[in-house]
C-alpha cells in the first residue's frame, strides 16, 4: 500500500478521538442521546481543528447500523463507506468549486431523493462562505424545511461572510484553536505509535509553529521525520521552519533586564545570520513580553501560557526581575518597531533600535550627565579671573595691560556662550533652604515663558544642594515629567531661572523617588484653612 501521511492516518474516527474540542463533543453526544439533532449545523473555526472530521463522525453516528448513536461501531458497511469517502448517502461538497446558483439548484433537486443504504442523507459543504449570494438564496427554502431524512453540515473558517439568513437557519458550533499542550500530547502519541525518535523540545517547537492547528502540526512532524537523519532534533526544526527557539527569546529578555544592549544586538545578529526572519523574531518577542506580563500577574499561569512547565518557571524568574512599567515599555517599543518596519521596508534596523531603547538605563544617564558637565566647565582658579571681566588698573602702564589681554582671550574662549559664566568664580555655597524659598519664584518666572515646563517643574521638590549641583526630586509616578525636563533646551531654561533667582550658577539634576511631594505649608496654615472652609474656596498660587 502507498504511504499515508500522519494528518490522514491519525484523523479521528470517533467522538472520543477528537482533540481539543470537548464542548463540541459534549453537545453533539447529548443531542444524539436525546434525539434532538438539528437539521442544519454550521461548524466555524480556524483551519485544521477538526471541523470536517467531526462532520464525518456525526454522519457515521447517524447512519451506523446501531444508530443514531454517540458511539458508531466503525465496522459496519455504512461506517466503512463513510470513512473511505465512498458512501452514497454522505455527499461532501467543496463550496469553493460549487459556489454558483446552478450547482445549488442541482443540490436542491437531489435533496428530495431518499438515502440509498443509510437512514439519513448528509450533505457536508466545506468552505461554505465561498458560495455566491444567489446560491445562498436558492438554498434558503430547502435549508429551512428539508426532508426529514436530510441533514446539512456546513464548515467555514470565515463565518462573518455567511449571510444572516443562512446563520439563522443553522445551529452554530464554534471550534477553538487547539492549545500547545494538547497538540504536544497528540504528537507524543503519534511518535510513540510510529516508533520515531524525536526530542521533546521538538514537539514543543512544532506545536508552537502550528498556531493551534493540529493538522498543520501533524504535517510538520511528518515532514521532519522524512527530513531528519536518525533522531529528530531541535536543529532540524530550526533549519526546516526557520523559527526562533524559545531560548533565544529568553536571552534577549535577559539582556534587556541587565541593560546590556551589546548582548541583545549580538543575539539578534546571530539569529539573522542563521537565516531566521527578523519579522518572525519581532512577533515572537511581542508574545514573549506578553507571557512575562502574565507570569508577573498570575503565579498559576499554566492555563494562560501555552508553554511547557520549564518555560513557565523561567518566565516567572524574568518577571520577578522586571517591573510592570518595563514590561509595558517593552510592548510599546516593539509595536513601534513593527510600525516603523512597514515604512522602512526593513525589519532589522527597527528591531535593533528597539533593543537599544529597551536596554537604556535612564537613571544612569541622568546621574552621569551633570558630572560630565561639571568636569567640562571646570572654573579657573579664583586668583586668576578672566581679565575681560575687569577694566585695566589705572596705575598700570598701557603696555603691561596689552600683555595681559591675550591670556584673557584664551581663558574666555572655550565658554563664550555659558549663561552662568558672568557669576563670580569664588561664590558662597547656596543652601537648600534658600533654594526652597526661591522655588516658587523660579516656577512663576518660567510660567511666563513656557507654561508646560513650569507645570512639570511644579511637581518637583528641591531635595539637595551639593556644590554647584541642585537635585530636584519627583515621585516615581511622574517619570514623564523628569524625562521632559531632562531635554537639553528645557534643562537650560530651568538652570537659567534658578541662577537668576539665587544669583548663583547651579546645575540641575532630576531624580525619581518613592516619597510623595510635600504639601505647600501655606495651605496647611490654620488661618488659611479656616478662610478656605468659610468661603468653600481653594488655594490658587500666584503666577
Amino acid at each position: 500500500m502507498s504511504y499515508t501521511v500522519f494528518a490522514l492516518k491519525w484523523r479521528p474516527k470517533s467522538f472520543d478521538e477528537i482533540v481539543g474540542q470537548p464542548h463540541i463533543v459534549t453537545q453533539l453526544k447529548s443531542a444524539l442521546q436525546k434525539d434532538r439533532l438539528a437539521h442544519a449545523f454550521l461548524f466555524c473555526g480556524p483551519r485544521g481543528v477538526g471541523k470536517t472530521s467531526t462532520a464525518r463522525i456525526l454522519a457515521k453516528s447517524l447512519n451506523c447500523k446501531n444508530g443514531p448513536t454517540e458511539k458508531p461501531c466503525g465496522t459496519c458497511q455504512a461506517c466503512l463507506d463513510i470513512a473511505n469517502g465512498r458512501s452514497l448517502d454522505v455527499i461532501e461538497i467543496d463550496g469553493a468549486s460549487n459556489r454558483g446558483i446552478d450547482e445549488i439548484r442541482t443540490l436542491r433537486e437531489n435533496v428530495k431523493f431518499s438515502p440509498v443504504n443509510g437512514t439519513y442523507k448528509v450533505y457536508i459543504i466545506d468552505e461554505v462562505h465561498q458560495i455566491t449570494t444567489d446560491g445562498f438564496n436558492a438554498l434558503l427554502k430547502t435549508l429551512e424545511e428539508p426532508p426529514e431524512f436530510v441533514k446539512f453540515i456546513f464548515a467555514t473558517t470565515q463565518p462573518n461572510k455567511v449571510p444572516p439568513t443562512i446563520l439563522s437557519r443553522c445551529q452554530r458550533l464554534d471550534f477553538r484553536r487547539i492549545s500547545v499542550l494538547e497538540i504536544i500530547r497528540q504528537l507524543e502519541r503519534i511518535v510513540t505509535s510510529e516508533k520515531v525518535k524525536v526530542d521533546k523540545e521538538v514537539l514543543t517547537a512544532v506545536a508552537r509553529a502550528s498556531d493551534g492547528s493540529l493538522r498543520d502540526a501533524e504535517s510538520i512532524l511528518d515532514q521532519l521525520v522524512a527530513f531528519a537523519k536518525g533522531t529528530v532534533g531541535i536543529d532540524d526544526v530550526v533549519s526546516m521552519l526557520g523559527m526562533v527557539e524559545q531560548e533565544v527569546l529568553f536571552e534577549i529578555s535577559d539582556a534587556v533586564i541587565r541593560k546590556d544592549a551589546a548582548l541583545a544586538l549580538a543575539v539578534i545578529d546571530r539569529v539573522i545570520n542563521q537565516g531566521k526572519d527578523p519579522g518572525t523574531l519581532l512577533v515572537d518577542l511581542v508574545e514573549h513580553f506578553r507571557n512575562i506580563m502574565i507570569a508577573k500577574i498570575c503565579r498559576d499561569n499554566s492555563r494562560l501560557i501555552d508553554l511547557p512547565q520549564e518555560a513557565c518557571v523561567k518566565l516567572v524568574e524574568h518577571a520577578d526581575r522586571m517591573s510592570m512599567e518595563e514590561i509595558f515599555n517593552g510592548f510599546s517599543v516593539l509595536i513601534n518597531a513593527q510600525e516603523l518596519s512597514k515604512r522602512l521596508e526593513s525589519v532589522r534596523i527597527p528591531l535593533e533600535i528597539s533593543m537599544v531603547k529597551l536596554c537604556r538605563n535612564p537613571k544612569h544617564e541622568a546621574s552621569a550627565r551633570p558630572q560630565t558637565a561639571v568636569k567640562k566647565e571646570q572654573p579657573a582658579p579664583p586668583q586668576q579671573p578672566p581679565s575681560y571681566r575687569q577694566p585695566p588698573m589705572q596705575n598700570q602702564p598701557p603696555a603691561a595691560h596689552k600683555k595681559q589681554q591675550p591670556p584673557a582671550a584664551e581663558d574666555s574662549a572655550p565658554q563664550p556662550d555659558d549663561p552662568v559664566e558672568p557669576a563670580p568664580q569664588a561664590q558662597p555655597a547656596v543652601s537648600l533652604e534658600a533654594v526652597k524659598d526661591s522655588w516658587q519664584a523660579v516656577v512663576s518666572n518660567i510660567t511666563k515663558v513656557k507654561i508646560s515646563i513650569a507645570t512639570y517643574l511644579k511637581e518637583g521638590t528641591p531635595a539637595k544642594v551639593s556644590g554647584n549641583i541642585l537635585t530636584v526630586a519627583f515621585h516615581k509616578n511622574h517619570a514623564l515629567h523628569k524625562e521632559t525636563l531632562e531635554r537639553k533646551e528645557n534643562r537650560e531654561m530651568v538652570e537659567k531661572y534658578v541662577g537668576e533667582a539665587l544669583h548663583a550658577a547651579l546645575r540641575v539634576l532630576f531624580v525619581l523617588t518613592d516619597i510623595e511631594k510635600e504639601e505647600d505649608a501655606t495651605s496647611n496654615h490654620p488661618a488659611v484653612q479656616s478662610a478656605l472652609d468659610m468661603f468653600n474656596a481653594r488655594l490658587v498660587q500666584e503666577g
